[in-house]
């Protein structure tokens, strides 16, 4: 387990902090797309930015590398030999997402790029609500080629089946 992807069923599901837990157990150095992906004002970045620091991420001997960013997947499902996939319930991934808004207002997460106060709208709610059915259906299409593939894959759904997991490497 030297190249991971920790990816999730919706906002909230838990992957920056899984990414940040696990990178502090394993000493692999954690790597949050968001940071990549947002500059300050939540502006996006170009799409050839994007890609170019992933691409130099993956090249590492070891990483870690938390987020969906569907449209460069490939990038790094191509170089991971594990993907951990986290499957909260949506009222769980719901409550998060409203909680880490008041929890930051007015900052700056450390898994966010630079300038990009915490914020809600109801846009993204009603993003998240929409489509969780959608992608939970889409992730566990994409977990079954990454096991045809040959990659050792973690299919996480419960707050005790992260603290178990990563409870096996404080032992280590």
């Amino acid at each position: 387990m030297n190249k991971i992807m920790v990816i999730g069923v919706s906002a909230g599901a838990g992957k920056s902090t899984f990414a940040r837990r696990l990178g502090e157990l394993t000493g692999i150095e954690v790597t949050h797309l968001d940071r990549l992906f947002w500059k300050p004002n939540w502006v996006e970045a170009p799409s050839e930015e994007f890609s170019a620091a992933q691409q130099q991420v993956v090249q590492r001997d070891r990483w870690i590398m938390e987020g969906n960013y569907g449209g460069t997947m490939n990038i790094r499902e191509t170089y991971a030999d594990t993907v951990i996939y986290l499957e909260l319930p949506l009222r769980v991934c719901l409550y998060r997402v409203l909680k880490r808004r008041v929890q930051f207002h007015g900052e700056t997460r450390q898994d966010i790029g630079e300038g990009c106060q915490e914020k809600m709208d109801w846009a993204f709610l009603k993003f998240i609500v929409t489509t969780y059915g959608a992608r939970k259906k889409s992730m566990m299409e994409r977990m079954r080629r990454y096991v045809e593939e040959g990659k050792i894959v973690h299919y996480l759904k419960t707050p005790a089946q992260i603290d178990g997991f990563l409870k096996t490497y404080i032992k280590k």
